[in-house]
């Protein structure tokens, strides 16, 4: 299986001033894809994080390590190996508690495994002290395992043909780990970011269904509004009107009155 993100979460990324030792500076102009991977072959546990293209978290989970929030939404951890000390801050405390959390499981589990791979070598670090023949076993040397100098050194004659270009099977072994785990992490991350884009899709064609349902609406409300307006505006007419015939009336009816003066 390789290695595998099996939780991931979102959060500003920060690390230790190198110089100060105390103000934070931040690594991602906004917030971004934090992952814990899991290395079945290794049992190794890691946190890893992409800006772009750029690893600003790339963290080997270790037994000794102490994840500590120092805020509601902050927290940090020391990496000794990479000589530094990563901060994130998260959106809201759920989110930085889940976080914690995942932390002090993945580092129990990566102690287990430790202790494991330490009783493991333990057995196999104690060999035989006869051979099945009876004779002592010959010390392992880097002589008998690589072999001399001589034995090592093949001869070059003028005819001999010049030596192939190296493969990616003939590169040290550190070095086609670090390619294959490379292509691994970068599989699983598009892995992680196609699963997203395929949300955000969904969600967008959701919310384009309820634009689209709240623009009829909106129609809707404007017609019914356009009707209501005039409705109003022939009561008013009426009413102008009616107040104008009893006026009228009023004024027809009205007679002068004279006061006779004795």
């Amino acid at each position: 299986m390789g290695e595998q993100p099996i939780f991931s979460t979102r959060a500003h990324v920060f690390q230790i001033d190198p110089n100060t030792k105390k103000n934070w500076v931040p690594t991602s102009k906004h917030a971004v894809t934090v992952s814990y991977f899991y290395d079945s072959t290794r049992n190794v546990y890691r946190i890893i994080s992409l800006d772009g293209s750029k690893a600003i978290i790339n963290s080997t989970i270790t037994p000794n390590m102490t994840f500590t929030k120092t805020s509601q939404k902050f927290g940090q951890w020391a990496d000794s190996r990479a000589n530094t000390v990563y901060g994130l801050g998260f959106s809201s405390e759920h989110h930085l508690s889940k976080f914690a959390e995942k932390f002090q499981e993945f580092k129990e589990a990566a102690r287990l495994a430790k202790e494991k791979s330490q009783e493991k070598m333990e057995l196999t670090s104690t060999p035989s002290q006869e051979s099945a023949g009876g004779d002592l076993q010959s010390p392992l040397t880097p002589e008998s395992i690589n072999g001399t100098d001589d034995e090592r050194t093949p001869d070059v004659t003028q005819n001999s043909e010049p030596r192939a270009e190296p493969t990616q099977n003939a590169l040290p072994f550190s070095h086609r780990y670090r390619f294959n785990s490379t292509i691994m992490i970068n599989s699983a991350i598009s892995k992680h970011w196609e699963a997203e884009l395929a949300t955000l899709k969904g969600n967008n064609a959701k919310l384009t269904a309820a634009l689209l349902e709240s623009t009829a609406n909106v129609k809707q409300w404007k017609q019914q509004l356009a009707a209501y307006q005039e409705e109003a505006e022939r009561l008013h007419k009426r009413i102008l009107l009616h107040f104008g015939n009893v006026f009228e009336k009023l004024l027809a009816s009205a007679r002068p009155v004279f006061r006779t003066h004795m």
